[in-house]
């Protein structure tokens, strides 16, 4: 399981359509095209659920996000939402996410991405169950905003597994959390 995750050179995660859409460029862009041409189940928090669901669920076909995560399988951890889903594909976690992951990635078939929610990333990543935790990181300073990291984590030591530099200064990392 992968989790991506736009970053800031300050740590910022948060709504990173407010700052990231000068520096995106197409190395970026052909990441990211990789990364979705591999994913066939996605895990999502209730907030990127409930902005997505509305903003790519009614795109044209002309998005290439939207066509991508429209068909894919989606599966949506929240404490709030109840019932059935209407955004095509997807479906409601029932219980506790940690251990839904834990027996999802038992099962045969492609690459799971955990799409969106800072929350769900961190306890997912705290709890051992991601394989991958890729940080694009912008060249900008937000100032504000939400990091992935709170003060009080354990310390996880990472691995580098891959690294890219793009031409409008974009850093992509994937980290493996270290054995021992």
């Amino acid at each position: 399981m992968t989790a991506g995750l736009f970053h800031s050179v300050d740590g910022v995660v948060e709504a990173p359509d407010q700052w990231q859409f000068d520096s995106f460029d197409d190395e970026l862009g052909q990441s990211m095209g990789g990364f979705m041409s591999r994913t066939t189940t996605a895990v999502m928090g209730r907030v990127a659920y409930e902005s997505w669901s509305d903003h790519f669920g009614n795109a044209g076909a002309d998005d290439p996000f939207a066509g991508f995560i429209n068909p894919v399988e989606k599966f949506v951890a929240s404490r709030t939402l109840t019932g059935d889903l209407a955004w095509q594909n997807s479906t409601l976690i029932d219980g506790d996410p940690v251990e839904f992951v834990r027996r999802l990635k038992q099962t045969d078939g492609g690459d799971i991405a955990l799409v969106g929610g800072v929350s769900l990333v961190r306890q997912l990543f705290l709890a051992g169950v991601l394989d991958t935790l890729t940080l694009m990181t912008h060249p900008v300073v937000v100032g504000k905003g939400r990091h992935l990291f709170e003060p009080g984590d354990p310390l996880t030591r990472l691995v580098l597994t891959n690294s890219l530099v793009t031409s409008k200064g974009n850093v992509v990392v994937d980290y493996a959390v270290k054995g021992d």
